[in-house]
């Protein structure tokens, strides 16, 4: 049965491949980028296209990307209005591929573009995701890979589902894949959670990360700390509970802690209460009560985002085969 299936996707469905690039602000690396991906398809006998999503960029990027959609029918391009962010710029990409597979990768040459021959084998074997996790991530300082360490952890305490730690976007995806991805249309989009939540029989492949060709990367710790919130606020609704439990749990000691305030005044008579723990005990309450109506306030606003149903994405302009 399993040799069947395998000689079907390879004779009937793995046909064309489509390669996926966010790009923003990335002027010095798309011709780059372009020249080692094209390359590398060349080798392979896949119909195949490059779709740039032009996020929003102020710098020449724009312009660089529809020289390359111009002089070649294998490139296409779609254009934002505005910067509507990099998980955005990926769902647009899976809305408007139309191959048997896609290739979602950045354009600043960190994950290497070889690998895309490795995944297309295990794409051929049978697996509908291929995924590269990093091995080595070089010209990132220490705290960076502390602080990408502590999210992988701190999501995969609290997701309802397992996140690959150091595993990005890049990756092959199956049609039926990405068809299924593409029913998801929640606002608030965590993609890294998205790809794990669909399952499908997934390949992992190790590569030791390079640094950016050119240019500076625009994550820094707060946004690595609202990414790890969005994981959190859109896979799961454990926050929630343990803030009733830590609630019921307080509620408890205080009707104990009464209790034994009632006994004690019974036997010992009134004495002169204790100013300094009655202070921490209100600073402490009051400051679990307003970061769990925080927490709260996240999942109300996500509810937000939700019921006004506006557009993931708006596109301003894009090339004539995408149309």
């Amino acid at each position: 049965m399993s040799k069947k299936r395998h000689k079907l996707f390879s004779e009937e469905i793995m046909k064309t491949l489509c390669v996926i690039a966010p790009i923003h602000n990335e002027e010095d690396n798309i011709i780059l980028f372009y020249d080692r991906v094209s390359l590398i398809l060349e080798s392979t006998d896949l119909d195949w296209k490059i779709l740039f999503i032009n996020d929003g960029s102020s710098d020449n990027s724009l312009q660089i990307l529809d020289n390359l959609s111009n002089d070649n029918n294998r490139i296409q391009l779609l254009s934002f209005t505005r910067n509507f962010g990099k998980e955005s710029a990926l769902t647009a990409g899976l809305d408007y591929a139309d191959t048997d597979a896609v290739i979602p990768i950045d354009a600043d040459l960190q994950d290497p573009p070889e690998l895309i021959l490795e995944m297309i084998k295990y794409w051929q074997q049978g697996f509908d995701v291929v995924y590269a996790k990093r091995r080595i991530r070089k010209g990132e300082t220490y705290l960076k890979l502390l602080t990408a360490n502590l999210f992988y952890k701190f999501i995969n305490k609290f997701s309802d589902i397992t996140i690959p730690s150091n595993v990005g976007d890049y990756r092959l995806l199956s049609r039926r894949v990405v068809d299924d991805i593409n029913k998801m249309r929640e606002k608030n989009r965590f993609m890294k959670g998205i790809f794990a939540w669909v399952g499908y029989p997934s390949k992992e492949i190790l590569f030791d990360r390079d640094e950016r060709n050119a240019g500076e990367t625009s994550f820094n710790f707060l946004k690595l700390f609202n990414f790890a919130v969005d994981g959190i606020t859109s896979f799961s609704v454990t926050p929630l509970r343990v803030f009733f439990y830590t609630g019921l749990f307080i509620l408890l000691v205080s009707f104990a802690y009464a209790g034994y305030i009632i006994i004690r005044t019974m036997v010992l008579g009134v004495e002169l209460p204790g100013y300094a723990s009655m202070l921490v005990a209100v600073l402490f309450l009051g400051g679990l009560n307003l970061f769990a109506i925080g927490f709260v306030g996240e999942y109300i606003g996500r509810i937000y985002q939700e019921v006004k149903d506006r557009p993931i994405y708006l596109i301003k302009e894009s090339s004539e085969e995408v149309k």
